[in-house]
């Protein structure tokens, strides 16, 4: 067994190039080859390599998924933000079309000789001076409050 882990060791040196060699045939074509072909374009091409330091590789590593947090993160508090805007826009719509309502409420009350509301059965309930009064304030505190006015 240790001689057959020896020979495919052996054979399997064989299989990294040394040596490479770069070549133009007459097209024009270019060719890497591990052995010299003996064409007059022919160049050895010189490698050096140092060894990997894997600290230096996990810090790499490291420093690209602190990029990829921070870049998901970023996209995450963007998203956030525009759905924080989405929100505060439709509040501002719904504001809006509150302080309008409330407006043309009090217009109604201010232009109108009777004033009613409706019950739960469908019923008018005309209000007197007082209620219509009181009414007309609280419609004003609404636009103050809504409207900011």
């Amino acid at each position: 067994m240790s001689g057959f882990a020896a020979l495919a060791i052996t054979v399997s040196s064989g299989v990294y190039a040394d040596d490479i060699y770069k070549w133009t045939d007459q097209d024009g074509n270019v060719h890497y080859e591990d052995r010299p072909s003996g064409q007059p374009s022919e160049e050895r091409l010189q490698f050096s390599y140092n060894r990997t330091d894997n600290v230096s590789v996990q810090n790499r590593v490291q420093t690209r998924r602190d990029a990829t947090n921070a870049r998901l993160e970023a996209r995450a508090e963007a998203e956030a933000d525009a759905q924080t805007a989405a929100e505060t826009r439709a509040s501002a719509a719904e504001k809006l079309a509150k302080c309008q309502e409330y407006r043309a409420k009090l217009k109604t009350m201010l232009e109108s000789r009777r004033v009613y509301r409706e019950t739960a059965d469908g019923e008018r309930n005309y209000l007197d001076d007082a209620a219509r009064a009181e009414a007309r304030s609280k419609a004003e505190e609404l636009i103050k409050e809504t409207c900011g006015q």
